[in-house]
């Protein structure tokens, strides 16, 4: 019989070998071994050491890690029905054994016995870290609960796991199941030939003629932002806001309204079970904020700053509407479109004005030569790599030692059968073993538009940014050097700082010596005139007043909806709070039939839910982090090894904070990012 490709690699995941069919054996066979290995570790765990407890349970982890992420990412890459059937049978039991660790108070005794114990003083920051993180998440999944309770939490722990799985499977569903098709006589003005091309390309790969546009963000975009039609407009964004829901062109069929609903009172359940008023508060126990009254009033004072700008801006547009084309009133399916238009005017730049200076093998290779230049890092493609689709290419990255810091997988652009969005997640994590270092591995997944034909990818500037952020997380990830994978790159870093990297990269994609390097026009090779760079700078704040208003709606929304009390849970209430939340945030008029929360995956099925302020929150440190490259150079090396060596070495291993202050010698304070946004400190 050949052997379970999921059981016997060593090293990265033999991707090809990879079969659904290989998934459940495979789980169900390390949950076994697992759960024998636990009872083993807890029979002698009255006087506990480092190696034989921790060291033993981190590898216990690691293996299950290793067998459980490969599968969990083809899922999300390459969706097929098989897939998604066994993805959705392994979750409940992944939940099952994840919540039987958490309540296991043998396991939380010898954690506690080693904290009190005599080592205890002589203990790494990362191994003190790692220990006080796992006795606050043992309470946190109920190990102080009576028996009944306990399996009540286990249970809701795996129908929340089904239900998030749900409702990202509709949306997929959703956004895949509608297209716009337009025959060959009817070619719509203002799209940008690049968008032409790609959907002319999407008509013959469905034996259709003409154009057909879809609800990908890449294709969705060209027609929301610059379709002169504005029926054609409204159509696409109606399909667009309605994904999912119990509106639009294919309501009912994927409808996420239950699902919400379902997961929202588990949620809340979950989390008064553990002794919390609510999911907020809940969730914000492994956090760098430590009290809901703390975020809102950070929210609530960015939206008091905002507002005042935001409805200047609108009016302004709705002037300028009616100025140029007679337009009343504007809609929703007019806001990008005019945007772009007045921006255009206004700053003498669009994003379609720099795509041609932005091909995607030009803006990796600068990437990379930025990293190079701040922190002395390369990456090298690895060839003949083991990949799930012809288009990832697989990178290994060496510090200016040479040493091996990390493997990066790159797939980035949009096709069937790929969630969307962009993100990264962790393939495995730095652990030292009696055989050494194990590098870490990371996945970095983006959908941008793929190259047709001849003519190549080519990003707005908004997707490099993307690319730098997701990058950044990747980095985090990578280049740590922490020892112990619960609290190595990403790992225990608490949930509204691990943005900070990422968020911080993107500002090295506005400075005219990162711009220098990831710029290089398809047809000529010619950078990035110098004449655009002001004009981009204009831009970058262009409407900054409305882009903040958006976040911030989307950051109350899930706050208030997950600091509801159990009474109010019921179909409609997303729709209630988005609706109040609205009132006090949006200057824009929307259609009430709106359905934005149904496809807010972030919140339902991506980790942030009461979290997505993380973002906003995060953006304050890394805008000060930034501060610091601009005091003594954008790419001053000791600036960038202390950044390496802080925030990026130590991961998980020391709160946010104190890796913070350690960089920037001093707490954070708004005044950076207040300026990067144009808005008055």
């Amino acid at each position: 019989m050949t052997a379970n490709p999921l059981l016997s690699y060593v090293g990265l995941p033999p991707f090809s070998r990879i079969r659904a069919e290989h998934i459940e054996p495979a789980v169900e066979a390390v949950l076994t071994e697992n759960r024998a290995a636990v009872a083993r570790i807890t029979a002698h765990a009255s006087q506990p050491t480092w190696d034989d407890f921790v060291e033993t349970l981190e590898t216990l982890d690691e293996r299950l890690h290793r067998t459980w992420s490969p599968a969990a990412h083809l899922n999300a890459v390459m969706n097929s029905p098989e897939l998604r059937a066994v993805y959705g049978t392994c979750l409940p039991k992944l939940s099952e054994y994840h919540t039987e660790l958490g309540q296991n108070e043998k396991l939380q005794r010898g954690y506690q016995v080693l904290k009190s114990g005599s080592e205890w003083p002589s203990y790494s920051a990362a191994q003190r870290k790692l220990v006080e993180d796992t006795l606050r998440d043992f309470h946190l999944t109920g190990v102080d609960l009576p028996p009944e309770k306990k399996q009540r939490f286990s249970t809701l722990m795996q129908e929340l796991s089904r239900l998030e799985a749900k409702f990202e499977e509709n949306l997929l569903d959703a956004t895949q199941g509608w297209f716009k098709h337009l025959p060959g006589t009817q070619t719509p003005g203002g799209i940008p030939e690049a968008a032409l091309t790609r959907a002319r390309h999407a008509a013959k790969s469905r034996q259709l003629d003409g154009y057909v546009f879809t609800l990908d963000y890449p294709s969705y975009s060209a027609i929301i932002t610059h379709a002169d039609d504005r029926a054609l407009r409204e159509e696409m964004y109606n399909a667009y806001v309605t994904r999912a829901s119990d509106r639009g062109p294919n309501a009912g069929r994927w409808d996420n309204s239950t699902v919400m609903r379902d997961i929202l009172r588990l949620r809340h359940e979950a989390a008064v079970l553990t002794g919390f008023n609510n999911y907020a508060e809940y969730s914000l126990a492994d956090k760098m904020a430590r009290t809901p009254e703390e975020v809102t009033t950070f929210l609530t004072d960015l939206l008091r700053r905002s507002r005042p700008a935001a409805q200047r801006e609108f009016t302004e547009l709705q002037r300028y509407a009616l100025e140029r084309d007679g337009l009343q009133q504007l809609a929703a399916w007019d806001m990008s479109y005019y945007a772009e238009k007045l921006r255009e005017e206004r700053c003498a730049v669009s994003q379609e004005t720099l795509r041609p200076y932005f091909p995607m093998q030009q803006v990796r290779t600068g990437l990379f030569a930025v990293m190079q230049k701040l922190y002395g890092i390369t990456l090298q493609q690895v060839p003949g790599a083991e990949v799930w689709h012809p288009d990832v290419i697989l990178y290994e990255i060496h510090d200016e030692s040479g040493a091996l810091r990390g493997r990066l997988y790159m797939d980035l652009f949009t096709r069937t059968g790929k969630r969307g969005g962009a993100w990264m997640d962790d393939a495995l994590s730095r652990r030292r073993t009696p055989q050494g270092v194990q590098p870490p591995a990371a996945y970095l997944t983006c959908n941008f538009p793929p190259p047709v034909g001849d003519a190549p990818s080519l990003l707005s500037h908004d997707d490099v940014l993307t690319f730098f952020h997701e990058f950044g997380h990747c980095l985090h990830h990578l280049l740590t050097q922490v020892d112990y994978p619960s609290v190595a790159g990403i790992n225990g870093v608490a949930w509204d700082a691990v943005e900070l990297p990422s968020q911080f990269h993107e500002n090295f994609a506005w400075t005219r010596e990162g711009l220098a390097l990831v710029s290089g026009h398809y047809l000529t090779g010619e950078p990035l005139p110098d004449m655009l760079y002001p004009k981009m700078l204009a831009a970058r704040n262009f409407h900054t007043g409305l882009c903040m208003l958006r976040q911030l709606e989307f950051c109350l929304f899930d706050f208030r909806l997950h600091s509801g009390a159990a009474a109010n849970i019921d179909t409609a209430f997303a729709g209630r709070t988005l609706a109040e939340v609205r009132h006090e945030t949006s200057v824009v008029p929307l259609p009430e039939w709106n359905r934005f929360a149904h496809s807010f995956s972030h919140i339902f099925s991506g980790g942030y839910a009461a979290g997505y302020y993380s973002y906003l929150w995060a953006e304050v440190l890394a805008a000060d982090a930034y501060a610091a490259f601009e005091e003594t150079g954008v790419f001053n090396r000791d600036t960038g090894r202390r950044f390496l060596d802080t925030i990026l070495g130590q991961g998980g291993s020391r709160e946010a904070m104190e890796l913070f202050m350690e960089f920037r010698g001093r707490p954070p304070t708004p005044e950076a990012f207040l300026r990067l946004h144009g808005i008055a400190a």
